[in-house]
Protein backbone atom coordinates (compact mmCIF):
# COMPACT_ATOMS: atom_id res chain seq x y z
CA UNK A 1 0.00 0.00 0.00
CA UNK A 2 1.42 3.58 -1.07
CA UNK A 3 0.62 7.50 1.10
CA UNK A 4 -0.59 9.94 -1.49
CA UNK A 5 -1.16 13.38 -1.33
CA UNK A 6 -3.38 14.69 -4.13
CA UNK A 7 -3.29 18.49 -4.52
CA UNK A 8 -6.20 20.31 -5.91
CA UNK A 9 -7.88 16.49 -5.15
CA UNK A 10 -11.16 17.99 -6.25
CA UNK A 11 -10.42 18.41 -10.17
CA UNK A 12 -11.63 16.14 -12.60
CA UNK A 13 -8.34 14.00 -13.49
CA UNK A 14 -7.55 13.81 -9.89
CA UNK A 15 -10.49 12.54 -8.54
CA UNK A 16 -10.14 9.88 -10.99
CA UNK A 17 -6.60 9.63 -10.05
CA UNK A 18 -7.85 8.97 -6.24
CA UNK A 19 -10.47 5.79 -7.26
CA UNK A 20 -7.14 4.18 -8.44
CA UNK A 21 -5.24 4.47 -5.59
CA UNK A 22 -8.25 3.82 -3.29
CA UNK A 23 -8.85 0.86 -5.36
CA UNK A 24 -4.91 -0.47 -4.05
CA UNK A 25 -6.07 0.14 -0.40
CA UNK A 26 -3.77 3.13 -0.38
CA UNK A 27 -3.93 6.03 2.33
CA UNK A 28 -4.60 9.44 0.64
CA UNK A 29 -4.31 12.92 1.86
CA UNK A 30 -6.62 15.31 -0.50
CA UNK A 31 -6.59 18.90 -0.67
CA UNK A 32 -8.47 21.67 -1.97
CA UNK A 33 -10.40 24.51 -1.12
CA UNK A 34 -14.07 23.28 -1.14
CA UNK A 35 -14.69 21.36 2.02
CA UNK A 36 -18.45 19.83 1.01
CA UNK A 37 -16.93 19.13 -2.26
CA UNK A 38 -13.62 17.10 -0.43
CA UNK A 39 -16.03 15.34 1.96
CA UNK A 40 -18.20 13.96 -0.23
CA UNK A 41 -14.82 12.14 -2.65
CA UNK A 42 -13.60 11.44 1.26
CA UNK A 43 -16.40 9.51 1.51
CA UNK A 44 -16.60 7.89 -1.89
CA UNK A 45 -12.80 7.34 -1.59
CA UNK A 46 -13.75 5.30 1.56
CA UNK A 47 -16.60 2.84 0.09
CA UNK A 48 -14.01 2.41 -2.50
CA UNK A 49 -11.73 0.52 -0.41
CA UNK A 50 -8.82 3.36 0.61
CA UNK A 51 -7.18 2.38 3.96
CA UNK A 52 -7.87 6.17 5.53
CA UNK A 53 -8.65 9.10 3.76
CA UNK A 54 -7.81 13.14 5.40
CA UNK A 55 -9.13 16.47 3.78
CA UNK A 56 -6.98 19.89 4.11
CA UNK A 57 -8.94 22.59 3.40
CA UNK A 58 -6.66 25.15 1.46
CA UNK A 59 -7.15 28.23 -1.17
CA UNK A 60 -3.80 26.73 -3.03
CA UNK A 61 -3.59 30.34 -4.62
CA UNK A 62 -2.59 31.96 -0.66
CA UNK A 63 0.94 31.46 -1.08
CA UNK A 64 1.26 32.71 2.83
CA UNK A 65 -0.71 29.55 3.30
CA UNK A 66 1.66 26.74 1.92
CA UNK A 67 4.41 26.84 4.42
CA UNK A 68 1.05 25.93 7.11
CA UNK A 69 0.04 23.08 4.85
CA UNK A 70 3.18 21.86 3.90
CA UNK A 71 3.23 21.17 7.83
CA UNK A 72 0.26 19.82 7.81
CA UNK A 73 0.80 17.38 5.05
CA UNK A 74 4.16 16.36 6.35
CA UNK A 75 2.10 15.49 9.95
CA UNK A 76 -0.39 13.79 8.80
CA UNK A 77 1.66 11.37 6.22
CA UNK A 78 5.64 11.68 7.19
CA UNK A 79 6.94 9.78 4.43
CA UNK A 80 4.61 10.01 1.22
CA UNK A 81 5.07 8.20 -2.02
CA UNK A 82 3.26 10.10 -4.18
CA UNK A 83 2.63 13.85 -4.51
CA UNK A 84 -0.21 14.76 -7.55
CA UNK A 85 -0.12 18.14 -7.84
CA UNK A 86 -3.48 19.35 -10.28
CA UNK A 87 -5.00 22.83 -10.05
CA UNK A 88 -5.12 25.10 -12.21
CA UNK A 89 -7.57 26.94 -14.29
CA UNK A 90 -7.97 27.52 -18.02
CA UNK A 91 -8.11 31.41 -18.88
CA UNK A 92 -9.64 33.46 -21.27
CA UNK A 93 -6.99 34.38 -23.91
CA UNK A 94 -9.09 38.17 -24.98
CA UNK A 95 -9.10 39.18 -21.45
CA UNK A 96 -5.53 38.10 -20.05
CA UNK A 97 -3.81 39.29 -23.55
CA UNK A 98 -5.01 42.60 -22.80
CA UNK A 99 -5.05 42.65 -18.87
CA UNK A 100 -2.19 42.38 -17.01
CA UNK A 101 -3.76 41.92 -13.65
CA UNK A 102 -5.93 38.71 -15.04
CA UNK A 103 -2.57 37.37 -17.16
CA UNK A 104 -0.73 37.45 -13.68
CA UNK A 105 -3.75 35.89 -11.67
CA UNK A 106 -3.39 32.86 -15.07
CA UNK A 107 0.19 32.80 -14.09
CA UNK A 108 -0.44 32.29 -10.33
CA UNK A 109 -3.01 29.71 -10.45
CA UNK A 110 -1.06 27.68 -13.54
CA UNK A 111 2.54 27.88 -12.51
CA UNK A 112 3.59 30.28 -9.63
CA UNK A 113 1.30 28.05 -6.92
CA UNK A 114 2.77 25.51 -8.10
CA UNK A 115 6.32 26.32 -7.67
CA UNK A 116 5.41 27.88 -4.44
CA UNK A 117 4.31 24.39 -2.99
CA UNK A 118 6.76 22.54 -4.62
CA UNK A 119 9.93 24.06 -3.49
CA UNK A 120 8.04 23.23 0.14
CA UNK A 121 6.96 19.82 -0.72
CA UNK A 122 10.84 18.98 -2.62
CA UNK A 123 13.04 20.31 0.31
CA UNK A 124 11.33 17.54 2.49
CA UNK A 125 11.35 14.76 0.07
CA UNK A 126 14.63 15.47 -0.82
CA UNK A 127 15.42 15.08 3.22
CA UNK A 128 13.72 11.70 2.99
CA UNK A 129 15.58 10.76 -0.28
CA UNK A 130 12.27 9.16 -1.58
CA UNK A 131 8.85 10.05 -3.15
CA UNK A 132 7.43 10.64 -6.51
CA UNK A 133 6.10 14.43 -7.37
CA UNK A 134 3.42 14.19 -10.21
CA UNK A 135 2.62 17.49 -11.39
CA UNK A 136 -0.15 17.86 -14.03
CA UNK A 137 1.29 20.49 -16.80
CA UNK A 138 0.04 20.96 -20.83
CA UNK A 139 1.07 20.34 -24.09
CA UNK A 140 0.14 24.47 -24.39
CA UNK A 141 3.44 24.60 -23.06
CA UNK A 142 5.61 23.76 -25.68
CA UNK A 143 4.87 26.01 -28.42
CA UNK A 144 3.56 29.46 -27.72
CA UNK A 145 0.35 30.02 -29.93
CA UNK A 146 -2.07 32.54 -30.18
CA UNK A 147 -4.91 31.34 -28.74
CA UNK A 148 -3.87 30.68 -25.60
CA UNK A 149 -0.69 31.91 -24.84
CA UNK A 150 -1.03 33.01 -21.57
CA UNK A 151 -2.05 29.98 -20.53
CA UNK A 152 0.77 28.22 -22.41
CA UNK A 153 3.16 30.50 -21.34
CA UNK A 154 2.64 29.80 -17.67
CA UNK A 155 2.48 25.60 -18.44
CA UNK A 156 5.94 26.01 -20.01
CA UNK A 157 7.67 27.68 -17.23
CA UNK A 158 6.25 25.19 -15.11
CA UNK A 159 7.54 22.56 -16.95
CA UNK A 160 11.11 24.14 -17.20
CA UNK A 161 11.10 24.26 -13.26
CA UNK A 162 10.07 20.90 -13.44
CA UNK A 163 13.45 19.39 -15.29
CA UNK A 164 15.58 21.95 -13.64
CA UNK A 165 13.98 20.30 -10.02
CA UNK A 166 13.76 16.76 -11.46
CA UNK A 167 17.44 16.99 -12.22
CA UNK A 168 18.90 18.56 -8.64
CA UNK A 169 16.57 15.29 -6.76
CA UNK A 170 17.64 12.53 -9.32
CA UNK A 171 20.46 12.69 -6.61
CA UNK A 172 18.37 11.83 -3.65
CA UNK A 173 15.97 9.05 -4.91
CA UNK A 174 12.91 12.07 -5.71
CA UNK A 175 11.34 11.57 -8.93
CA UNK A 176 9.87 14.59 -10.72
CA UNK A 177 7.09 13.36 -13.70
CA UNK A 178 5.75 16.53 -15.69
CA UNK A 179 2.38 15.37 -17.16
CA UNK A 180 1.16 17.19 -20.19
CA UNK A 181 -2.47 16.17 -21.11
CA UNK A 182 -3.87 17.44 -24.60
CA UNK A 183 -7.57 18.09 -24.69
CA UNK A 184 -9.48 16.80 -21.83
CA UNK A 185 -13.56 16.02 -21.21
CA UNK A 186 -13.71 18.62 -17.95
CA UNK A 187 -15.58 21.16 -16.26
CA UNK A 188 -12.54 23.35 -16.99
CA UNK A 189 -13.43 22.92 -20.70
CA UNK A 190 -16.73 23.07 -20.65
CA UNK A 191 -16.97 25.89 -22.74
CA UNK A 192 -15.27 24.16 -25.56
CA UNK A 193 -17.00 22.30 -28.28
CA UNK A 194 -15.67 18.98 -27.84
CA UNK A 195 -15.11 16.39 -31.23
CA UNK A 196 -13.25 13.94 -32.83
CA UNK A 197 -10.60 11.49 -31.21
CA UNK A 198 -8.19 14.71 -29.78
CA UNK A 199 -10.62 14.79 -26.28
CA UNK A 200 -9.79 12.18 -23.76
CA UNK A 201 -11.61 11.46 -20.65
CA UNK A 202 -10.38 11.74 -16.87
CA UNK A 203 -10.28 8.80 -16.14
CA UNK A 204 -7.77 7.58 -19.83
CA UNK A 205 -5.48 10.35 -18.58
CA UNK A 206 -5.69 9.11 -14.72
CA UNK A 207 -4.29 5.80 -15.57
CA UNK A 208 -1.93 7.57 -17.64
CA UNK A 209 -0.42 9.43 -15.27
CA UNK A 210 -0.26 6.51 -12.79
CA UNK A 211 1.02 4.47 -14.91
CA UNK A 212 4.08 6.97 -15.98
CA UNK A 213 4.31 7.82 -11.79
CA UNK A 214 4.88 3.68 -11.08
CA UNK A 215 7.39 3.47 -14.07
CA UNK A 216 9.30 6.65 -13.41
CA UNK A 217 9.15 8.27 -16.45
CA UNK A 218 10.10 11.93 -16.81
CA UNK A 219 7.79 13.17 -18.70
CA UNK A 220 4.23 11.81 -19.85
CA UNK A 221 2.18 12.96 -22.81
CA UNK A 222 -1.10 11.75 -22.70
CA UNK A 223 -2.95 10.19 -24.63
CA UNK A 224 0.31 8.96 -26.33
CA UNK A 225 -0.45 10.77 -29.84
CA UNK A 226 0.12 14.33 -28.22
CA UNK A 227 3.82 13.95 -28.58
CA UNK A 228 3.81 13.18 -32.15
CA UNK A 229 1.66 16.07 -32.58
CA UNK A 230 4.04 18.66 -30.57
CA UNK A 231 6.61 17.00 -32.17
CA UNK A 232 5.37 18.73 -35.38
CA UNK A 233 4.02 21.61 -34.15
CA UNK A 234 7.26 22.54 -32.40
CA UNK A 235 9.38 21.95 -36.20
CA UNK A 236 6.84 24.30 -38.03
CA UNK A 237 9.49 27.19 -38.95
CA UNK A 238 8.06 30.41 -37.28
CA UNK A 239 8.31 32.05 -40.69
CA UNK A 240 5.09 29.89 -41.54
CA UNK A 241 4.15 29.14 -37.79
CA UNK A 242 3.49 33.12 -37.51
CA UNK A 243 0.49 32.84 -40.35
CA UNK A 244 -1.23 30.03 -39.22
CA UNK A 245 -4.39 30.14 -36.85
CA UNK A 246 -3.80 28.31 -34.42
Amino acid sequence: MSNVVIIGATSAVAQEVAKLHAAERDTLILIGRNATRLEDIQNDLMVRGAADVSILVYDLLEDDKHDELCEQIFEHMIKPDYVYMAHGVLPDQNTCGGNYVAAKAAFNANCLSHISLLIRISTRLKALQAGTLAVISSVAGDRGRKSNYIYGSAKAMLSAYLQGLRNELFAYGVHVLDVKPGFIDTPMTADIEKKGALWATPQKVAEDIITAARKKKNTLYTPWFWFLIMTIIKNIPESIFKRLNL
